[in-house]
């Protein structure tokens, strides 16, 4: 298996900047782990990521922030 590249969002800056990692993977999969801890990584298909991006950027999930 190759090494996968992770990108993290540009917005996330300085020594304690915690976020989301994503990587392309085979089969058409996306990767996705929590920068702090990247040993568990969850992947899902590019469309369901699609769909969790565009709820994200939606505010869909902004109530479960505080």
């Amino acid at each position: 298996m190759s090494e996968r590249i992770w990108r993290k969002s540009s917005f996330s800056t300085g020594p304690q900047s915690e976020c989301v990692e994503v990587a392309a993977g085979p089969n058409g999969l996306v990767h996705f782990r929590e920068s702090d801890d990247p040993r568990i990584t969850v992947a899902t298909t590019r469309a369901i990521w699609a769909t969790f991006i565009a709820a994200a950027k939606a505010g869909g999930f902004d109530r479960l922030t505080g």
